[in-house]
């Protein structure tokens, strides 16, 4: 992951002190969701500022619920539960987790990635029997959600679940859970003889679970705490990534960040093919 010019981690700290929310902020500077977030955390909204968003929230639900769900009954008050784990089901959960926001009323995720977006929503469709809308932001995040407290109690339980029981889960779903974290967090950096694959996550309790399951790959990472991200380098340890985890076809980087130093579409798993080959000797 590309670090963020210090004169635009200012700018979105400085908007979160004036009562920015983080989708404000994000709408503002360009920055992705993610990154600003790592950022501002710290900074606590005021609680008028809380409140409001809550009720623009609830809000925005509810019209949700009045104008695409009118004369319908409501997908998901009853819905569908897997019986064990699966490659899906850790698909789908984990996405939620990396990408996403799992909350009392619902679940949602965003991605710019149509691959992502369309997989979930298959994936969701399968495993619960809910259908969803896909809504694109002015940036191009395409964001797709299940609001319903059911549901969102299910993912929420599942997600707290998922983190132990990956651990011991058969291989394949070990490396859908990675795919998932890097497809959604992660980042090839090419810069003068440094070749990495970064994944940025602000929670370290699951940077550090991601940096035991690589070790099952035998991929070897060190965890950043004060940039928040893991990284794995040297040659070995990419081609073993490449190999056993990858990125999914049809992720791409976004050309239009401000720090891009490609200003063209690539698939991220083109990107680790040109660090991988870019090595000397």
């Amino acid at each position: 992951m590309q670090k963020t010019p210090s004169t635009l981690i200012e700018e979105c700290q400085l908007l979160r002190k004036q009562g920015y929310s983080l989708d404000e902020i994000v709408r503002t500077t360009g920055v992705p969701r993610t990154t600003v977030y790592g950022h501002i955390v710290h900074i606590p909204l005021s609680p008028e500022k809380q409140s409001a968003i809550r009720i623009a929230t609830t809000k925005r639900i509810n019209e949700f619920n009045i104008t695409v769900r009118k004369g319908k009954a409501l997908p998901g008050r009853v819905f569908e539960k897997p019986d064990s784990w699966s490659p899906e089901f850790v698909f789908a959960v984990s996405h939620f987790m990396f990408d996403g926001e799992i909350l009392y009323g619902g679940c949602a995720y965003y991605n710019r990635s149509d691959y992502l977006i369309e997989t979930m929503r298959s994936v969701i469709k399968r495993l619960f029997g809910l259908d969803s809308r896909v809504d694109e932001r002015d940036d191009g995040v395409k964001r797709i959600g299940y609001y319903n407290v059911e549901f969102g109690q299910y993912a929420k339980q599942k997600s707290v679940e998922l983190l132990s029981y990956i651990q011991m889960a058969p291989v394949e779903e070990k490396r859908v859970f990675l795919r998932s974290f890097f497809d959604d967090e992660g980042s090839v950096g090419i810069y003068k003889n440094s070749r990495k694959v970064k994944g940025y996550q602000h929670n370290l309790i699951r940077l550090s679970l991601v940096q035991k399951l690589l070790k099952d790959f035998y991929i070897d990472s060190r965890v950043d705490e004060k940039y928040q991200e893991i990284v794995i380098s040297r040659k070995e340890n990419l081609i073993k990534f490449r190999k056993e985890i990858n990125f999914s076809k049809g992720v791409y980087i976004n050309p239009k960040r401000t720090n891009s130093i490609w200003k063209k579409k690539l698939e991220k798993r083109q990107l680790l093919d040109i660090a991988i080959n870019s090595f000397q000797g």
